[in-house]
């Protein structure tokens, strides 16, 4: 890393001799204007020098900051393309100024603030490009008085979690049960998690925001007008401007909660079990949150492939009345009071994230993710249950397959209350449940990658009878690059709808009419960002 501070009366002579240095280190990854470097050392702020958060490919510590938030191995093989600069800003003028000369000199700049996305779309380009990496920008400002947090966009959801844990035992936040996640995409895309049936989304508690936008203004939500504030929480950041950070609402959490993780196979019953699970989970009384797993294992008696269906129970409340309400309205599942576990919240996501019970809780400020794999997301959603003889189908294709598991995340209570239109997020009322497809692998190349997408690809199409339709739609959270990929030309409208119809329904058209607006020339675009109007 480059640790020489420039200020604004320092001498051109040492201004042209770090250009030079920068210049010969990043060469021979790709073709960079001369001045572009320049362009950035003059527009940073004076008292925070960009020069320690620019790193070149020589440079020893490239490839660790590159890689330390590539969630996706499919994304670090050699032969993907690499970016020619990463600048891990330390400071809101070091965005500032990656935006300008950026501009300036029509240069692709990809935007990271965990590196979560299933596609690598904040990290991975087709073009030569560089990444404004956001991971210095982690600051979580929790006020308890006012029950709210100002959260920087490079901050983990599980800093967030403990932050929140540390001031109060009764608060905590919507988003998501992986403590990895970059808070800047997440919050960005509408964050959903297991007290989404309490108390919505993540987007659904932001009360305001800090942006950087084309012109490198900084802007809040009174200063960006609520159309932009509106496309930036559950439309994507990325394709507006930088998002520094948002301001969200605590929500209420008793200081005792349950949970349950209760596995049943096929030959514990698990058709009717799942049957039933359907048609109740999104009744369910609303501070309950039942999640379904399913995935192929061996029955160990038989040796034989078997489904299992495994549910993960999350409950704002103790373990007699968790064992009362399942017992009344999912009696099928067979709950016993052994299978629930008493805990604080914050424990809770430890348990959801599958650590040990009895991890510290310090744990959740941890940026390395428990495993990292080669992996393929495909999402869904269910608006009505499958009948016994659909999920037996399914099963079948399953063992045939063996690998993709299926994850249904269910719907009801605060979701189905809140408008389809109150944010950039559509898929409320008339849901049951989210699904999400997932494989992972260990092999590297493209002909492992090529043979696992294409088993997940086909347990999508199977499912196809026993999801929406007219849109097919899909989460913008999870990425998937299956559903249309928007090349920046002349057709990048036409491209945006193939993808933008399925994660924003009637939303799209309005997500446009802003990114028209507010970045005419769309400079922030990536694969699957909101396009603009033709000219």
């Amino acid at each position: 890393m480059l640790n020489m501070g420039i200020s604004r009366c320092s001498s051109s002579k040492l201004v042209i001799l770090l250009f030079s240095f920068l210049l010969s280190n990043i060469s021979m990854a790709t073709s960079v204007p001369e001045d572009f470097i320049p362009c950035l050392l003059s527009h940073a702020n004076p008292s925070h020098p960009i020069s320690p958060a620019i790193f070149s490919p020589t440079n020893s510590s490239y490839s660790s900051v590159l890689q330390s938030y590539i969630r996706n191995l499919r994304f670090n093989e050699t032969t993907t393309r690499k970016p020619f600069l990463i600048i891990t800003a330390l400071h809101e003028s070091h965005v500032q100024a990656s935006i300008i000369c950026a501009q300036k000199h029509n240069l692709q700049m990809k935007i990271r603030s965990g590196g979560h996305d299933y596609e690598g779309v904040s990290y991975v380009a087709e073009v030569p490009f560089f990444i404004l990496d956001m991971f210095n920008l982690r600051s979580v400002n929790v006020d308890i008085e006012s029950e709210t947090a100002w959260v920087q966009a490079g901050a983990t959801l599980g800093e967030v979690y403990y932050r929140i844990a540390e001031k109060s035992k009764i608060h905590g936040f919507p988003a998501g049960v992986c403590p990895t996640v970059g808070v800047g995409g997440h919050f960005s895309g509408g964050g959903y998690g297991n007290l989404m049936r309490k108390y919505g989304l993540s987007v659904d508690q932001i009360v305001d925001a800090q942006l950087v936008d084309v012109h490198g203004r900084l802007l809040d939500r009174k200063s960006m007008g609520e159309d932009l504030f509106w496309a930036i929480t559950g439309g994507g950041g990325a394709s507006f401007g930088v998002v520094l950070a948002y301001k969200i609402n605590l929500v209420r959490v008793p200081e005792i909660v349950s949970v349950f993780r209760v596995p049943r196979t096929l030959e514990q019953n698990a058709t009717d079990i799942v049957y039933h699970y359907l048609q109740v989970a999104d009744k369910l009384d609303e501070d309950l949150f039942v999640r379904l797993t399913l995935d192929v294992v061996t029955n160990n008696q038989t040796g034989k492939k078997t489904v299992r269906a495994s549910f993960i129970a999350m409950f704002l409340g103790d373990s007699e009345r968790l064992l009362s309400v399942v017992n009344k309205s999912f009696p099928q599942l067979g709950l016993n009071k052994s299978d629930i576990i008493e805990m604080s919240w914050v424990q809770s996501v430890l348990f959801w994230t599958s650590f040990p019970l009895g991890t510290p809780e310090n744990a959740l400020l941890s940026r390395t993710p428990q495993v990292l794999t080669h992996l393929k997301r495909k999402s869904d959603y269910l608006k009505k249950p499958i009948p016994k003889d659909g999920l037996e189908f399914i099963w079948k294709r399953m063992i045939e397959l063996e690998t993709p598991m299926l994850t249904f995340n269910p719907y009801g209570g605060k979701m189905a209350e809140i408008s389809p239109t109150a944010t950039p997020f559509p898929h409320r009322a008339g849901n049951l449940a989210k699904i999400q497809y997932a494989t992972n692998w260990d092999a590297s190349g493209t002909k492992a990658a090529n043979h696992y997408i294409d088993l997940t690809r086909k347990l999508y199409e199977y499912m196809t009878p026993f999801v929406s339709k007219n849109p097919r739609e899909a989460f913008f959270n999870y990425k998937d690059l299956d559903l249309g990929i928007n090349h920046n030309g002349d057709e990048s409208y036409v491209e945006g709808r193939v993808y933008g119809i399925k994660y924003f329904k009637g939303n799209f058209n309005r997500l446009v009419d802003i990114k028209t607006r507010v970045d005419p020339g769309n400079f922030f675009r990536n694969e699957q960002s909101i396009p603009t109007l033709p000219k």
